[in-house]
């Protein structure tokens, strides 16, 4: 029996190229893992350098292929073997979260690093949403964080919107929108969540549709709310400004009706910003006779702009109110309340019903007595007019 090996026939001649497709790249974890720490360890301890690094060897590197190994590298420091333990003959880093400090700063900045990679695959994306949800909701680590979700590749790829939907589906079982809502405010972010999608895409409807859809409708409406806030303080803040500049009322009306429509806001609401807009602009005096007589002066002069929104009584009862809260609020206009009634009603900005119905039915309970006590007589005068009026009506009849 002949020991040797046949030799197998070998072709000869033309030698065909295999084509790339049919190629198989060879998966090789401990390759990818020299590289990587090789640019970690020249990176130094700069988490930004770490995070440009990162970003730039995205697009030589398959992070998604191998998301595990870069899991392993940047939470342990080198490739994890089976137990759970790093191999010893592996190269290692020294940047890892394992290696850091023991502090909440230094853990929100991993947290921001891990949340700024966008090679993981879907599910494991999804995994670190609802584990980053739960974290939030307990207080293990800072709203902060969802800065990362603000990165211009992760929005325009939709990978920021569809994280959120993950994480705040998790926060809000957790504990509910009362809490996100706290924890986005502290943070400055409650007006910033329409940034999550592509410029645009970035509409009240489409937030409200994407999130709805996605069964967080308590999100799309603490959003909505928001932005009609933002949209009510940039009016406030514009309205301030053509007045100090002394723009001409009618332009001013003109354009306070188009931003209403825009932002869609009710008349109700827009006399209520404009009430203060207007008082915003009143200089303040030590003495109480200057503050009043300014405020009824300054009054008098932007009449034609609180009329042109009080064309509804539940306006003029808004704008009652307004007045109310704000003499309550500021003690030089406790006695002043009476006055500035009296005015808007003769400048036709407040109606008879309008000031009857408050008096009797929808006063708020600040200061109460005091304006009560104020106004009687001229609800008398009012309610003798109405009488004298009606009494009139029959006669003629």
């Amino acid at each position: 029996m002949n020991n040797q090996k046949q030799q197998k026939p070998t072709l000869t001649g033309q030698r065909f190229k295999t084509r790339k497709r049919d190629e198989k790249e060879r998966f090789d974890p401990t390759q990818f893992q020299e590289s990587i720490v090789q640019g970690l360890n020249q990176t130094g301890s700069d988490l930004e350098a770490v995070a440009k690094f990162l970003d730039a060897s995205g697009a030589k590197l398959d992070y998604r292929r191998y998301a595990e190994t870069l899991f392993d590298i940047l939470v342990a420091g080198g490739m994890l073997a089976p137990g759970g333990t790093l191999s010893d003959d592996m190269t290692r880093t020294e940047f890892c979260l394992f290696t850091a400090q023991e502090d909440l700063e230094t853990m929100q900045a991993y947290a921001q690093l891990l949340l700024f990679l966008k090679g993981f695959t879907e599910s494991e994306r999804n995994k670190l949403a609802m584990l980053t949800g739960i974290l939030l909701a307990n207080g293990n680590i800072s709203a902060s964080i969802l800065n990362s979700l603000f990165n211009e590749n992760l929005v325009k790829e939709g990978v920021s919107a569809a994280f959120a939907v993950k994480l705040f589906k998790s926060w809000i079982n957790e504990k509910d929108i009362n809490s996100v809502a706290g924890s986005l405010r502290k943070v400055g972010m409650d007006n910033r969540l329409m940034e999550l999608f592509p410029a645009n895409k970035r509409s009240c409807e489409h937030f409200s549709k994407y999130f709805t859809d996605a069964g967080l409708k308590e999100l799309s409406d603490f959003a909505r709310n928001q932005q009609s806030i933002g949209a009510r303080k940039e009016l406030q803040k514009e309205l301030q400004e053509q007045m100090a500049r002394g723009d001409p009322q009618k332009e001013i009306i003109t354009f306070t009706k188009e931003e209403m429509k825009k932002a869609n806001l009710s008349e109700q609401a827009m006399i209520s910003i404009i009430w203060t807009s207007v008082m915003s602009c009143v200089e303040w005096n030590k003495k109480e006779e200057l503050v009043t007589e300014q405020a009824i002066k300054h009054l008098k002069q932007y009449s034609l702009l609180l009329k042109a929104f009080t064309s509804q009584g539940l306006s003029e009862l808004s704008l009652l109110l307004k007045i109310q809260e704000y003499c309550y609020d500021n003690i030089h206009f406790m006695k002043a309340f009476q006055k500035i009634v009296v005015l808007l009603y003769k400048a036709d900005v407040l109606s008879e019903e309008a000031i009857l119905k408050w008096y009797t039915e929808t006063h708020l309970a600040k200061g109460k007595s005091v304006f009560l006590e104020q106004m009687k007589k001229f609800v008398e005068w009012l309610k003798n007019a109405e009488e004298e009026s009606e009494s009139e009506e029959e006669e003629t009849d």
